[in-house]
């Protein structure tokens, strides 16, 4: 049975798994306000979904059309938009952003204040640190072109972000790579590789310790 807080919005048709609590002023199952030239899709939403155990934390957003997996933690005030798919047992912390049509793999973190921008890809168990900056757009806004080809980060599995970095539109980290605080990401980033910088060169690969399953 689900805990809903008395000053919480729990939009109709909305299905919480058994032990979810959504707690102070949390709202799930929020339609989208789209702006006219919003390039995201208008179709109609299914209702939001939360799985077995997760905690929806007090201010936090979850948009119709979203599905969040067990014994998560949607932090405070953070936001998750419209079909987004968060796996189990994933962390998103205070502030935090994830914003339409991304995938986010099983028991990846990702730390405060974070922007993981539309069209991006998380695999298991990646980390994000605060203040991370993901974008998806060389156009900025303009020309009809960018439409086709608007597209957020692919995160391989195991890869950790540092703090304040900014990766680029389309780039893909390889798996359990490791990108230093406040790089900025323009290409391609191999498995296993160590970047730092602006813009961001390898150094060198991590350490076979510090790999899963080391």
């Amino acid at each position: 049975m689900a805990e809903i807080h008395p000053s919480a919005i729990v939009y109709e048709g909305t299905v919480l798994g058994d032990g979810v609590r959504v707690l102070e002023n949390a709202v799930v199952g929020k339609q989208p306000s789209l702006g006219p030239r919003s390039t995201t899709k208008r179709d109609p939403l299914p209702p939001a979904r939360i799985g077995d155990n997760t905690i929806v934390s007090t201010g936090a957003i979850v948009f119709a059309g979203s599905t969040v997996g067990a014994n998560c933690i949607v932090g405070d005030q953070s936001c998750i938009r419209e079909r987004v798919e968060l796996a189990d047992d994933c962390i998103l912390g205070r502030g935090s952003l994830i914003e339409n049509d991304t995938t986010v793999g099983a028991g990846t973190r990702i730390q405060a204040e974070a922007y993981i921008t539309a069209y991006s890809t998380l695999e298991e168990d990646v980390f994000i640190a605060p203040c991370v900056v993901t974008t998806n757009d060389n156009f900025m806004g303009r020309t009809e072109q960018r439409k086709e080809l608007v597209k957020g980060p692919t995160i391989r599995r195991g890869a950790r972000v540092g703090g304040g970095a900014v990766l680029c539109p389309g780039i893909e980290i390889g798996e359990e790579a490791f990108v230093g605080a406040g790089a900025v990401v323009i290409r391609d980033v191999p498995p296993r590789a160590v970047v730092v910088g602006n813009p961001a060169r390898q150094i060198h690969e991590v350490p076979p310790e510090e790999l899963l399953g080391a």
